[in-house]
Formats: structure tokens, sequence, C-alpha cells
């Protein structure tokens, strides 16, 4: 943990330097910036290990600092939102936030939830490398998933959420599970998000012959027909 690095970005200084003192005393670097634009200036340059993001931010707003940097990777995200609408956090989850935290927050749920998003990358990362189910292989190091030789064109959390369903084959997850693997929390609301995901993953399937089944009142399963 100690030595990696987190950017803060936030447009109220006081939630900076409150987020700073406690993820410092836990070990972590920690970096700011107060706009979208800088924050994406910083990832760049920075290469931070896990981005606190705001999504009220001047000149780029944080769903659009999201957007981008998902366009480039798996960087994770956990969003800060002063508001408390589920449907606010379900869009940001379906953008690819890995968690969110509601203003005004307690800082040590925050760090609490920096360590359990960086906890589950890092489970990732040494997981198998290789997942095959019929004719499809993922390659999690790689970041890769192939269907009968085909590259399929994955988002960040689409890619989890089949990686898991195949490491699962056979197995029926609940939307719970679902939603604490990929996403890493146990979210107790709304669990839409993953009704929307599994959507998306279904058209990279194209029907078969790895199918996403649903088991009603439950969850879903992949199966290989």
């Amino acid at each position: 943990m100690n030595g990696e690095t987190v950017l803060v970005v936030d447009d109220e200084a006081h939630i900076v330097e409150l987020a700073t003192l406690y993820l410092q005393n836990e070990g972590y670097r920690v970096i700011s910036a107060a706009t979208g634009a800088e924050a994406l200036h910083q990832i760049e340059r920075e290469q931070p290990s896990l981005v606190v993001l705001d999504l009220m931010l001047p000149e780029i707003d944080g769903w659009d600092v999201c957007r981008q940097i998902r366009a480039q990777g798996a960087l994770p995200i956990i969003m800060l939102t002063a508001r408390s609408d589920d449907v606010d956090k379900i869009v940001g989850l379906e953008l690819g936030a890995d968690d969110y935290v509601t203003k005004p927050f307690n800082p040590r749920e925050l760090v609490a939830r920096v360590k359990a998003v960086l906890r589950r990358v890092d489970a990732a990362s040494t997981g198998p490398d290789l997942v095959h189910a019929g004719p499809l292989t993922i390659d999690s190091a790689r970041r890769e998933a192939h269907l009968g030789g085909r590259p399929q064109s994955l988002r960040a959390k689409e890619f989890d959420l089949l990686r898991v369903l195949a490491e699962h084959q056979g197995l029926v997850l609940t939307r719970d599970q679902l939603l604490e693997q990929v996403w890493g929390f146990d979210y107790g609301g709304e669990t839409r998000t993953v009704d929307v995901h599994v959507a998306h993953v279904r058209q990279h399937l194209d029907d078969g012959p790895v199918v996403i089944e649903t088991v009603w009142g439950i969850g879903y399963k992949l199966v290989v027909e």
C-alpha cells in the first residue's frame, strides 16, 4: 500500500485537505487537482494508482473526466458526489466508476473504500491470467477477451463482469455478488447497473455458444451451450 499514489480531484479546498490528511496517514502519496482539465493532466503526468473524483467540477465535469479515463484504460475511480439520488450513482457506475462516496463523508470511510478498491485491483492482477469458457478466452493480464479467436472490444466494467462470470462458469451469481466482485462494494439499493452491463456483454457474445443466462429472481450464470 505505501507509496501508491492517489489523485484527489475536487474544487473545494477543505475536501482536498481532509482527504489528503487521512490518506497520507495511511501511507499513500496524495496529489490533487481542482478542475477536470488539471485532473487529466495529472493522470497523464503522475500515473496515479487511483482517482477520487468529484462530479461537480469546473471546465470539464466529473462525468466527462470519467469517460476520458475509461477510454484510456482501467484506472480505478471512486466518485465523490453531493447528491444522494441513486440514479446519479448508477449512471456513474455505468460510466465505469469503481465505487462512490456521498458528501458529506466520513474520511475514514473514504480511506476504507480506497483500500478496498486497490485490494480488488491487486487480487485481479494476481488471479489466473487466462480463463477459458468454450471458445471464449479471457486474458486478465492483458485485459483482452477473444471469442472464437476474434478480439472483443469491452469497456472496463464489461470486461470485469465477463471475467467474473467466466471464472464461475455454470454457477449462479446474484446481482449483489456481482456488484461486490466487479464494483467492489456492497450496494444495497438499485442493482439495475448489473442488468445494463449484462445486456451490453450479451451483445458481444452474439447469441452463443457462450451465453449469460438469467436466473429469474436470483442473478446470472455463464454457460457454454
